[in-house]
């Protein structure tokens, strides 16, 4: 399908920058909707903006298997509201013992659409995750093989590396033996952090792809720590010094089709994230869209969000272009300070900021 043009239209005032922005629908290539409570809200959110998303596995217990995969997209379906359009993408958690005939079964019936490596002990949920590559080179193989894309959570757990060096050390220890050794197997580096993630996958080859947040596109390490410990700037990968968001916003912007949008939108309760718990994760969904254009806004690229948001991610992914469209606004309007449904309290990204974007929702087809 011919690509058309992002349309894009200001007031008849020349000095006025540009007023509206209607493009391609948006996927989201990196998601957590949790489960139980949180689903319905965290669900019916998404799919006001994205058409599809990559779902993360890491529940408790983690999703290792087709029939968990099937059932939590069936809850997944089950949580949109009356007439909503929503693509849920289902993915794999691997683990040191995971089943190289599941996986391809899995992928082979449409189920799952990738396999997610955490290394154990990195992040939410983790601690079911890969101890050591070595122990799951049958499912690379098989994966590589059958061209099903890995997505990496990348950071090395160890306890003894600074947890601003984490990102870095992956890349050397991990990533890069890892690439060598299955030089066909499509790898996409998730919520990169830093300048080094940047520089890494411009300098590899077709198959290594990445996804940057709207958050590390907006805060650094600061942000953790202004007027007092702020918990809902914490996320893991947590943000770095302020050249590394400079590095990530160059290459958002850049047009380079191995950078495209994945927002780790990842609630947590209120209580759960100002607790002594500090759980890590951001909510940017209710405004994910809205982030990423006030960035390419300030960076003046409006005109590269489209192929960011909706282009560059299922063209990696092998899938088709999304055929609606989603308009943008100029228009000032105030996030809530937080979300509420019920008993779920959730603090979002940007919340109680004023922020220059809204984004109309999808319309239902």
């Amino acid at each position: 399908m011919p690509t058309p043009e992002p349309t894009v239209t200001a007031d008849n005032d020349p000095n006025r920058s540009t007023a509206h922005l209607t493009i391609r629908e948006p996927d989201d290539w990196h998601l957590h909707l949790r489960d139980d409570a949180m689903l319905a809200l965290a669900t019916d959110i998404t799919a006001r903006q994205f058409a599809r998303a990559i779902v993360m596995p890491n529940l408790v217990p983690p999703v290792t298997t087709v029939a968990a995969a099937e059932a939590y997209r069936d809850r997944i379906l089950g949580a949109l509201p009356q007439g909503r359009r929503f693509t849920p993408l289902m993915t794999a958690y691997l683990t040191d013992e995971i089943d190289a005939d599941e996986i391809g079964t899995g992928f082979e019936r449409g189920v799952f659409a990738a396999c997610k490596l955490y290394p154990a002990g990195a992040t939410t949920n983790s601690a079911a995750g890969v101890t050591d590559v070595r122990k799951i080179r049958p499912v690379l193989e098989r994966m590589q093989t059958i061209g099903m894309p890995l997505l990496v959570h990348g950071e090395v757990a160890s306890s003894d590396i600074d947890i601003f060096d984490r990102e870095a050390v992956f890349l050397e220890t991990v990533l890069a033996p890892m690439l060598r050794d299955f030089p066909a197997l499509k790898v996409v580096l998730e919520h990169i952090t830093t300048a080094d993630s940047v520089q890494f996958i411009q300098a590899a080859g077709p198959t290594l792809a990445a996804t940057i947040t709207p958050h590390h596109l907006r805060i650094d390490r600061n942000a953790l720590f202004e007027g007092g410990l702020r918990p809902h700037a914490y996320c893991l990968p947590v943000a770095k010094r302020r050249h590394h968001r400079t590095a990530l916003r160059q290459a958002a912007v850049s047009g380079d089709p191995k950078f495209f949008l994945g927002t780790d939108s990842a609630p947590h309760l209120k209580q759960d994230k100002e607790s002594a718990c500090g759980c890590a994760g951001i909510f940017s969904a209710p405004a994910a869209l809205e982030s990423y254009a006030l960035t390419f806004d300030e960076e003046g690229a409006l005109d590269r969000l489209e192929a960011f948001a909706s282009e560059f991610g299922p063209r990696f992914y092998g899938l088709p272009l999304n055929e609606g469209t989603i308009s943008l606004h100029r228009e000032a309007h105030t996030l809530p300070e937080t979300i509420t449904r019920g008993d779920v309290s959730v603090v979002p990204f940007h919340a109680g900021e004023t922020l220059a974007w809204r984004a109309a929702e999808r319309a239902d087809r």
